[in-house]
């Protein structure tokens, strides 16, 4: 794929049908469509580049100087960065904020950024949701903020769309607020899984547990081979066993003919026509060499995930604008959300030592939301959580916390240990306009331009929740016949559940809203925002397949509306 990537210096062309800025999740998806749809597309990506297998280092932990481990260095400059997400193998990844400017913070923050070709797309944890009704109309139900302008029929086809192609595993459940789609052959779960399963399910009405739902193959797909189970993800998979804009969006708009990249090009605005009242393109900062270029085109796609997305509109103010691009309304930059968690419980299930683990599923189970669903209703808080968790057969390195010394030790952690369980849950933030992001221009960044600065906080109705998030998971792990439980609480900061939402929200009237229900920024509507930045509400479900669908209908309605001359 060397030969689509493009540098700026020797980029031929500057006026391109549509522009797509970012190339994770929705970036990729948007120049798959738009490709396809026969536009000559130019994908901005603010980072270096990064291909498919040729970059990926599949070194062992054993292989490797650290064993696997991040350095003291990486671990102090990284705090910012999820513990588990931090490893001699990923530590790469990460943004460097000492070159990228780091953000400023009104309240604590986490943003966890990797600025690369592919974005996030090669380390995300590919849980795959469809949202329901539950969650498209719980805005109005609940009299929040504003009213979503789409509802699940909407957006289901294109559910369907994303799913066959990047190839999400589940199984077929019959629950109207986690609908079934478009699935392969679901993953296995454990033993002591199927055991806890029928236990919960028998004990508590309304709540399944469940395998994950997942972008990892069971079954290949042109190009891709079917998941090897060997639970390295992040590492980038030279099988294409699961999603990621290497492996399934990027090969398949190259395969176009339509398709030019440029890494290194940092957006620094959208350029735009008060007489035409529409964007023109982009200017984009060539991180390289700081030199400054304006690419053209009819339409402008915007990828660069929640945060970013909402800081290219901010940086584009114009004497029209002057809070920015799609600040008419005075929600850019608000009603910022993520997903709290960092909360549940463990247990010891005793038996089954007859039963161990084959490979290394990259999966586990999901409990579905119950809480104030169905008969199950709570006046402490509104909306809900999920689980997601797994069930483990502990093995040495529970040495770490065994008491021992010498050969009986040795011994000891040589064979199996006990059966364990896990649960972590997920839980819904409500979007509230004090929680927002802003241009500090007190501090800028390695090219002078202003960073980003967060004043968002978890509010009363994710503090409430939590209290049933915790005593939930003992309740079902006591069910499952668990003993030696402990609960942990780690605390959590927005931005600490990687799915930031919310910047740019989609509504029904352009004074309460950035964007229409198809996506398009309402004071320019040939400027479309596709990823997270663009949710009305958070539900509790993992987002990104959400934004798969809505970047492939809204690029269907722009190429449609670009038949119209209406864009």
């Amino acid at each position: 794929m060397s030969d689509i990537y493009l540098n700026l210096d020797g980029a031929k062309e500057m006026t391109y049908d549509a522009i797509v800025v970012g190339s994770g999740i929705s970036g990729g998806w948007a120049a798959k469509e738009l490709t396809e749809k026969g536009l000559k597309v130019l994908m901005l990506e603010r980072g270096g580049d990064y291909k498919h297998i040729k970059d990926y280092d599949d070194r062992s932990a054993f292989e490797r100087e650290h064993k696997g481990k991040p350095t003291f260095e990486d671990s102090n400059k990284r705090s910012d960065i999820i513990n588990w997400m931090l490893n001699e193998q990923t530590a790469k990844s990460w943004v460097d904020e000492t070159k990228e400017g780091k953000y400023t913070e009104v309240k604590p923050f986490r943003w966890v950024r990797a600025y690369r070709l592919g974005g996030r797309s090669t380390l995300w944890g590919r849980q795959s949701y469809r949202w329901s009704d539950l969650d498209f109309e719980a805005n109005a139900k609940d009299g929040i903020a504003v009213d979503w302008p789409i509802r699940y029929k909407d957006l289901a086809p294109w559910y369907d769309h994303v799913e066959k192609f990047a190839g999400i595993s589940g199984s077929l459940e019959g629950l109207s607020h986690l609908p079934d789609g478009q699935f392969q052959p679901p993953m296995p779960l454990n033993i002591v899984e199927k055991s806890a399963k029928k236990s919960i399910e028998s004990k508590f009405e309304n709540r399944k547990l469940i395998i994950g739902r997942v972008a990892n193959l069971t079954q290949p797909l042109p190009g891709r081979v079917n998941c090897q189970f060997r639970n390295r993800c992040w590492e980038g998979c030279h099988f294409g066993g699961y999603f990621s804009t290497q492996s399934s969006t990027l090969p398949a708009a190259a395969a176009t003919g339509n398709l030019s990249v440029v890494v290194n090009a940092l957006v620094k605005r959208v350029v735009y026509d008060k007489d035409t009242k529409k964007a023109t393109g982009v200017e984009v900062i060539d991180t390289a060499t700081n030199q400054s270029y304006i690419y053209n085109s009819k339409l402008v796609f915007i990828c660069a995930s929640a945060l970013n997305s909402a800081w290219v509109l901010m940086n584009s103010a114009t004497d029209v604008w002057p809070d920015g691009l799609g600040s008419s309304s005075g929600e850019l930059g608000h009603n910022v959300m993520d997903h709290h968690y960092n909360i549940g419980a463990t247990g010891t299930i005793p038996g089954f030592e007859e039963y161990g683990e084959y490979g290394r599923r990259p999966n586990g189970f999901y409990i579905p939301r119950f809480a104030n669903y169905g008969n199950d209703t709570r006046s402490a808080y509104k909306r809900g959580f999920g689980y997601q968790g797994e069930a483990y057969r502990t093995d040495w390195s529970r040495g770490s916390y065994l008491k021992g010394i010498g050969p009986e030790f040795m011994d000891q952690i040589s064979k199996p240990g006990p059966w364990e369980m896990r649960m972590t849950a997920f839980g819904e933030v409500l979007p509230d306009h004090k929680n927002k992001i802003f241009l500090d221009a007190t501090v800028k960044d390695h090219w002078g331009l202003p960073v980003l600065s967060m004043d968002c906080e978890m509010q009363a109705n994710e503090l409430a929740m939590r209290k049933d998030m915790m005593q939930e998971s003992v309740n079902m792990l006591e069910a499952s016949g668990a003993t030696n439980i402990q609960t942990y609480d780690g605390g959590h900061q927005l931005g600490h559940g990687i799915h930031e939402m919310g910047t740019a929200r989609m509504g029904r009237d352009p004074k309460t809203s950035v964007l229409n229900g198809n996506n398009q920024v309402w004071d320019a509507l040939n400027v479309f925002v596709t990823d997270g930045a663009s949710m009305t509400s958070s539900s509790c479900v993992n987002p990104s397949l959400t934004y798969m669908a809505l970047t492939a209908r809204a690029v269907n309605f722009a190429v449609e509306e670009l038949k119209k001359q209406n864009l």
